[in-house]
Order: C-alpha cells, then structure tokens, then sequence
C-alpha cells in the first residue's frame, strides 16, 4: 500500500523525495556535533540489535522493555543533540537570513519529535 508524502512525513516514515523541496534554504548547513551523532546512532542500532537477539532468545519481558526503554532514551538523547545543534547554527543563520521557512519547519519538527 502506497501512502502519500505528508502520511510519511506525519508518521515519521522514512522516505525518498523525488521532488524539489517546495522551500529552499539559503543558509548552509554546518553541524559541529554529525561525529557524535553518528557515533551515538551506531550505539543506539547495536543496542537495538541485542534487543531484538533477547526477543529471539526468549528472554524475560521485563528485560526486553527495560532494553527498549533504555534505546529509546538513547534515541531522544541523540535527537537533543540534533536539536540543539540545528537551533545554534541553523537557525540562528535562518534568522540572520530572515528566513522564515526554516523556523516553520523546525516548529514542525519538534512537534513530531516530542509526540
């Protein structure tokens, strides 16, 4: 089943666009933390994955949600990096550029980030 692009977007599917984005942003796109983040993710795939070994296992429950609880945690932690990173370049770049968009969007993404 196909969805449409803003059913992706608002279930925070991942996807490819194979359009021009309807805004475009003018300032670049600097993020002093993508090392870290990366680093992070990869822990947070590894996690992930010796959760998924537990469930194949037959591990208790209560320790497969406590390792879920625990990758969750490691994912929104990696998302406040992101966050912060974005809103001390980019968007203080955006603002100096009046570029409104870019804080519309970041709104949008907060709001699906914290949902």
């Amino acid at each position: 089943m196909e969805h449409d692009h803003a059913y992706l977007h608002e279930h925070g599917i991942a996807h490819t666009h194979d359009h021009e984005h309807e805004h475009d942003h003018s300032h670049p796109h600097v993020h002093e933390n993508t090392k870290a983040v990366l680093n992070r993710l990869s822990r947070a795939i590894g996690h992930l994955q010796s959760v998924r070994k537990m469930v194949e296992d037959g591990r208790d429950c209560s320790e497969v949600l406590i390792q879920i609880a625990a990758v969750r945690s490691a994912i929104n932690n990696i998302g406040k990096v992101i966050l912060q990173d974005h809103i001390q370049h980019c968007i203080v770049d955006a603002v100096e550029q009046d570029d409104a968009q870019a804080l519309d969007d970041l709104c949008q993404a907060i709001d699906k980030f914290i949902k």
